[in-house]
Order: structure tokens, then sequence, then C-alpha cells
């Protein structure tokens, strides 16, 4: 059970990291108008958007882990699984705490009415919109170019160890 709590708090720990928010040791504790302007920048900029799929990513991991310790109760833990779910989709508005704490741990109020002023204007609100199909589109290009580039260094790996004498 402890190992599932560790497993589960990696999990949603490396997430964060992943998309760069995590906070430094160092830094000063925000004021209450820095978050109440950073949690207004996470708002206007859908920053939290990124961790829509926090929640439902946590749920399918304890699914997988209990079922493959338990597959007879697969349809159980499902169900039970159902039932939790309204109780802890209330907790994704955490994340736009977490985010807006962080936020206003990184800029001061001046950088945040920046960017506040910024998502006001027409080339922020273009990019509030577009900013689902930008993600899309670059982590699609993005894969294609990491293909690319796997099959490309896999060739040359076997060329250089063809040269060593080694079939792989």
């Amino acid at each position: 059970m402890v190992s599932l709590a560790i497993r589960t708090l990696r999990a949603g720990a490396m997430l964060i990291a992943l998309f760069g928010f995590v906070a430094s040791a160092q830094a000063q504790a925000p004021n209450p108008a820095q978050l109440k302007l950073a949690r207004q920048v996470v708002e206007m900029s859908a920053a939290s958007r990124v961790f829509e799929a926090a929640v439902p990513t946590v749920f399918q991991q304890i699914y997988g882990i209990y079922v493959q310790q338990n597959p007879d109760l697969s349809k159980e833990i499902a169900g039970v699984l159902q039932a939790l779910i309204p109780e802890f989709d209330k907790r994704k508005e955490e994340i736009v705490g977490i985010l807006a704490q962080t936020y206003a741990e990184k800029f001061t109020e001046a950088d945040l009415n920046d960017l506040i002023a910024f998502y006001n204007s027409p080339t922020g609100k273009k990019l509030i919109s577009q900013g689902a199909d930008i993600g899309r589109d670059s982590y699609a290009k993005v894969q294609e170019w990491s293909g690319k580039l796997s099959q490309q260094l896999t060739d040359r790996m076997k060329a250089e160890m063809k040269k060593k004498g080694h079939t792989i």
C-alpha cells in the first residue's frame, strides 16, 4: 500500500516536473496580491489545461496496479473507482492553486500584471485560442521527428557495430 502511494506521488511529481512548473527551493513566499494575480494568469492562460489528464491518469494507474494484483476483482475495482470519480474530480481545482503558487514565486506583481495585459491583448487571446492546436500539432511533429531520429540512430549504431564485427 505504501509502495502504491509512493508510485502515485512520483507519477504526479514527474508530470509536474515534465512541464517545468517545479518551484525552486529558495523562492520567497509570495504575497496575497501576487497569488491573486498569479491565479488570474493561470486561469486566463489556461495553463491548468495541460494537467487536465492528471486525475484520470492517477485513476488508470491505480486501476492497473490493483487489477494486476487482483485480476478476479477487476469489475469491482472498476466500479469502486468509477464511484470515486466525482469526489476526486473536484480536486482538479487544486492544480490551479499549485500553478498559481508557482507563478507567484517566479514572477513579481509587475510581471504578473504584464502577463495579464498580454493575455488581454489580441495576440494573447489568439495564443490562448490556438494553444491547444499548437500543442497538438507541435507534439505530432516532434513525435515524427523523434521517430526519424530513432531510426537514424539505430541505423548508425548498427553500421558502427558492423565495422567492429558485430551484427545486431
